[in-house]
């Protein structure tokens, strides 16, 4: 590990102050938003942890630890404290390793916590925002061990291992981290970098269905949204039909209306005007015969300039690039109606914070292209991927979890990214400051502010246009 990691182990525990700083901001921050905001998602997940019995649309491990925490109260309140707990202290973890050398790191770090947009997804119950707090403190945990301690290493593999069972696209966000918690030997040469990585990604990736088959989850079908969206993408810009047969007269037709590249929901079986095309006609014909990753396949093949075009105008959606932002989601900054009458109470301090968070997403510091761009450029400047120091670990993970949206997304919500806002920051926090980052010669700084000069300014025209 390199002498900066050193440093910011160096005086690692928390001092008093900083303590009762955070337990005052985490009273206050679960006080503006409490009992929690609960979104349609949410609402389904605890109905299913009050009756015990799971499916996998959403991550069955949540829904089964919600019911668990009932111990402490009904309803969403016990899943706030658990992510804004686990938030805030990640982030006091995170403002110790920046050391007291460092004040304006810790200041970026600071600033970046308390963002509106942040605020609003934490005090959301959201599996984005329990699996973002969740690696926020277990990169904290592995930013502030010292030579030889262990168990902040120990307990922030479990964290992530946990974490994994959270989200389908996990892999990516958790594996960085999970090395960089390895022994620094493990990863002294390319070889050993690449075997940990590799030993590293097994319990990750098993994490989820062994979860799944743990709590006896039952199939939803799931897996069929991102198949349906992919298909309606490539009928849509190919003109062709590439689902089954489902009886509808002038599927093309059909499906160029239905198709949106924002997100799959017309094809559900939500929503006001759902697709004559969509989840309840297509299940049982795409299971049948080879299954619905043969008729995925068949398409992509034939048509793979369609998926292409499909793919790229999702995720230009999903990470608000070249887009108008009145044609996107806007945050949920109030719980949608449920059967156990879980509301927020009217607070003129919540409002604030929520009108500001809508005015964020409207510039580029809401926009997640930017903060992938920004992380594509700290990897110019410092991929560091055999030492993998806090810093550039936290850049890989923000930018592998980032773009694997790109092929794996069916909606466009920021809480997708809340994750590589957060990482990235961090990241540019302790990595722009450095005296051996400053120093690298100028056509490495220009080639890493390429790609975010790029983003920022080419979303900013598609929006005045």
């Amino acid at each position: 590990m390199s002498s900066l990691s050193s440093k910011w182990r160096a005086g690692n525990g928390p001092s008093i102050g900083m303590v009762l700083a955070l337990l005052l901001v985490l009273v206050v921050h679960g006080a503006l938003f409490w009992p929690g905001i609960l979104t349609w998602d949410a609402i389904r997940q605890y109905g299913q942890a009050l009756s015990g019995h799971y499916d996998d649309w959403h991550p069955p491990a949540m829904n089964w630890l919600w019911r668990q925490l009932r111990t402490f109260g009904a309803g969403p309140a016990p899943m706030l404290l658990l992510q804004l707990g686990l938030y805030w202290c990640g982030t006091l973890l995170w403002l110790r390793a920046a050391g007291r050398g460092r004040p304006r790191a810790a200041l970026a770090i600071a600033v970046l916590a308390v963002s509106p947009v942040a605020l609003v997804l934490m005090g959301t119950v959201l599996k984005d925002s329990l699996f973002a707090g969740a690696l926020l403190l277990a990169s904290g945990l592995i930013a502030t061990a010292r030579a030889g301690e262990r168990w902040r290493r120990i307990v922030a593999a479990i964290v992530l291992v946990a974490a994994a069972t959270l989200r389908f696209n996990a892999v990516p966000a958790c594996l960085p981290l999970l090395v960089l918690a390895a022994p620094a030997a493990w990863r002294r040469t390319l070889p050993r970098l690449a075997m940990t990585s590799v030993l590293a990604a097994i319990p990750l990736a098993l994490a989820l269905p062994l979860a799944n088959a743990a709590l006896h989850s039952t199939r939803s079908g799931v897996e069929l949204s991102l198949v349906i969206y992919d298909l309606g993408g490539i009928g849509r810009f190919s003109g062709t039909n590439v689902f089954p047969a489902t009886g509808v007269a002038d599927p093309v037709a059909v499906n160029a209306d239905c198709y949106t590249p924002v997100s799959w929901d017309r094809y559900a079986w939500w929503g006001a005007e759902p697709c004559a095309i969509g989840f309840t006609n297509l299940r049982a014909p795409l299971k049948a015969g080879h299954g619905p990753y043969a008729w995925w396949g068949a398409a992509v093949l034939a048509h793979p300039l369609a998926y292409a075009e499909h793919r790229l105008a999702h995720f230009n959606s999903n990470t608000r690039f070249l887009v108008h932002d009145a044609d996107l989601p806007r945050l949920s900054l109030a719980s949608d109606p449920n059967t156990w009458g879980f509301t927020l109470a009217p607070n003129a301090a919540r409002d604030a914070v929520a009108a500001a968070a809508q005015a964020v997403l409207q510039t580029p510091f809401g926009w997640p292209v930017c903060w992938l761009a920004l992380g594509v450029g700290l990897l110019v400047l410092r991929p560091a991927v055999r030492t993998l120091d806090p810093a550039a670990a936290m850049a890989w993970s923000a930018v592998l979890y980032g773009f694997s949206y790109l092929p794996l997304s069916v909606a466009s919500e920021v809480r997708y990214h809340l994750w590589t806002i957060a990482a990235v920051g961090i990241a540019a926090a302790l990595t722009l400051p450095r005296a051996d980052v400053r120093a690298l010669p100028r056509w490495r700084w220009a080639l890493a502010g390429v790609p975010l000069a790029v983003v920022a300014l080419s979303g900013v025209v598609a929006r005045v246009s």
